[in-house]
This record gives structure tokens, C-alpha cells and sequence, in this order.
């Protein structure tokens, strides 16, 4: 339980929300975290790591070598940001690490299971289970309000219909928009979309969420609502994020950070 009173206790520059409240419900270092980060967090053995990683594709018939012998280790409890510029192969990265894209060379090993090796199916099932996704086009239903959007979520996740109501309240109370609920995406600010985007890639409990320039198109207010939301989640969800970003006004809030120059850690 050492690893998550750490991350309480110890300074963190903290970015406090401009709308109120974002509200902590419980208390992790009192509460029994998910098993599979008990165990993760006793034994020192990262969530995810990546193993001499490199992906090529091919262009006009010549080779193009996005990623270049790419290692790291995602630690559980961790907001970690792969900084670099458009081009430098970090969005590229997200995606192996999500199993949405294959490496040409290396290993990806994800909770210890070779995720370079699984068939599509396979990758598939991780995803929707255990890990959730934000994309900077916030990727909400256009139709359906923010309450419905986050609902859909666990009806694709094949989450239990009585679960649904409390964990959709729970997930938009986190991100301070339970007063928004029944407002559809045009009804909303940018980042109040994007928080209707976290809410809903954190309902099903991954274990692992991914944010692909997630405060790319907001000012710098809505962007470190952002953050802080982010920070909320890692406390009271026990999840660790892993995000792209070309911003340096957000760095300071990251556990760690990888600045990427043409698919190579510098």
C-alpha cells in the first residue's frame, strides 16, 4: 500500500480546477486497491513495457523508421507524457502501447502478457477490458448527452445494467460535470467535452488509460482542469495514464517525462 501513500503525501504541483467541485469520494490509502495493482505494486514490476520497439512503414516503396529502438516501463499510479514535436513519433508510440498498431521489431509486454504476440482478437479484448482511450477529437456521440455517452461506455464494456447508473454519476461527479449530465456535446465548452471524454474512458475501470494530445485545443485555463482531473483519477482510481503533448506549461504535474526527437528518446 506504500505506493499509493506516496502519492499522496509527497509535493506535487497541483493545479486546482477553475470550476468547482471535482470531488474525491474515498480515500485510497484506507481502501483495498484492485488486486492486480496490489500485486504490482508489491513485486516493483511495471504495468507495461516497451522492449527495443521499432516500427517502419513503407512509403513510395522506401522505408520510413518512425520508432528507433524504444524502451521504457509504465509504473502503476503514474501520469507519464511522451513530449515531442508533430512528426517525432510519439502518437506512433501511444499506439503500441495500446495494441492498436503492431511493432516491426521489439516486445510489448502488457500485466506481463506479451501483447506483441496476441492475435487481434486478443488485443481487442485487453483494450476493451482493461485498458480506456482519449483522443483529442473527444469522440462523443453527437446525440446522446454527456450522462448517456459515459452510459455507453459500460453497455459496451458488457458491464452488469445495475452498475450502470451509480458508476456514470460516480464518473461525472469526478470531473465536476454531474451539473451537466443531461447536456448533449454542442451544449458544452471544449474542455467540459473532453471531461465528458475522461469520464467516459475511465468507466469500465481500466487498468491503463491513454490520451492522445488531450489539451491540444483548449486554453491554458481548460487545460489545467485537465491536468488536475487527471490527478484525481490516479488517486482515487488507481489508474495510471500515459499521454502524448507538445505543451511545456503542463509538464511540471507529470511523474515522468519522455521527449521524443525523430522516434528516439532523448
Amino acid at each position: 500500500m506504500a505506493l499509493w501513500r506516496r502519492k499522496q503525501t509527497e509535493s506535487v504541483a497541483v493545479i486546482e480546477p477553475a470550476e468547482e467541485p471535482v470531488i474525491e469520494t474515498y480515500d485510497v490509502v484506507n481502501q483495498d486497491v484492485r488486486p492486480e495493482l496490489k500485486q504490482l505494486a508489491e513485486s516493483g514490476k511495471p504495468l507495461l513495457s516497451v522492449e527495443s520497439v521499432e516500427r517502419t512503414f513503407q512509403v513510395g516503396g522506401h522505408p520510413l523508421h518512425v520508432l528507433k529502438g524504444i524502451n521504457m516501463e509504465l509504473v502503476p499510479g503514474q501520469l507519464v507524457m511522451l513530449r515531442g514535436r508533430s512528426g517525432s513519433g510519439k502518437t506512433t508510440l501511444l499506439n503500441m502501447i495500446g495494441g492498436l498498431d503492431q511493432p516491426t521489431k521489439g516486445q510489448i509486454f502488457f500485466h506481463e502478457l506479451p501483447f506483441h504476440k496476441m492475435n487481434d482478437d486478443q488485443r481487442t479484448s485487453v483494450r476493451r477490458k482493461q485498458m480506456g482511450f482519449i483522443f483529442q477529437a473527444f469522440a462523443l456521440m453527437p446525440l446522446l448527452s454527456a450522462y448517456e455517452n459515459v452510459e455507453l461506455s459500460l453497455r459496451m464494456a458488457g458491464t452488469p445494467k445495475s452498475e450502470w447508473k451509480p458508476r456514470v454519476l460516480h464518473c461525472l461527479e469526478m470531473v465536476g460535470l454531474t451539473r451537466r449530465m443531461n447536456h448533449r456535446p454542442y451544449e458544452l465548452s471544449g474542455g467540459e467535452q473532453q471531461r465528458v471524454a475522461i469520464a467516459k474512458a475511465i468507466a469500465h475501470r481500466p487498468l491503463l488509460l491513454l490520451a492522445d494530445e488531450p489539451t491540444a485545443d483548449l486554453d491554458s485555463q481548460m487545460s489545467a482542469q485537465i491536468m488536475s482531473v487527471f490527478q484525481t483519477i490516479i488517486r482515487t482510481e488507481q489508474v495510471t495514464i500515459c499521454m502524448t503533448t507538445h505543451d511545456p506549461t503542463i509538464l511540471e504535474v507529470a511523474d515522468h517525462v519522455y521527449e521524443m526527437v525523430d522516434g528516439r528518446f532523448i
